[in-house]
């Protein structure tokens, strides 16, 4: 594993906390980045992250649910939603981290934490996420000037 996928994981953890217990002081979620990375180096990163999803969790559910067909996010097992907000804020907020690399360890931590089903339905509805976002993201063509008889 390497050392920002480590820094994954315990973002991923800290957003399930989250999930079922909101009211954890900041001091307790640094001390637990402290303890499970022991490298000050990975610190920013994974709280970078947390903080990103937190802080955009509304947009993140919204672009989500427009994703996820037949899917309500709070209908959604706590471990997958969790994955998916990770790796949905990487794909539109976290620009130094490429498309591919989001996708791919979002799809990991999905296979190490959900059930054998994660994997596939996270895959699934991020890749649809990065689509749209990537169709939003380009440049429409300027249209052309009729040429001149």
């Amino acid at each position: 594993m390497t050392r920002r996928s480590r820094a994954r994981e315990v973002a991923l953890q800290l957003l399930f906390q989250r999930d079922h217990n909101a009211n954890v002081d900041r001091a307790s979620i640094e001390r637990f980045v402290r303890d499970r990375l022991r490298d000050p180096a990975l610190e920013p990163f994974c709280l970078g992250l947390y903080d990103g999803v937190v802080a955009q969790v509304a947009d993140i559910d919204q672009r989500l649910t427009a994703a996820a067909e037949n899917w309500r996010v709070p209908r959604m097992a706590t471990v997958d939603r969790n994955v998916l907000r990770l790796g949905a804020y990487e794909l539109g907020y976290n620009k130094e981290t490429p498309a591919s690399v989001a996708l791919n360890e979002a799809i990991e931590l999905a296979r190490r934490y959900g059930s054998a089903d994660s994997p596939a339905f996270v895959n699934g509805i991020l890749d649809r996420l990065n689509q749209q976002g990537a169709e939003v993201k380009a440049e429409p063509e300027a249209p052309s000037e009729p040429a001149n008889p």
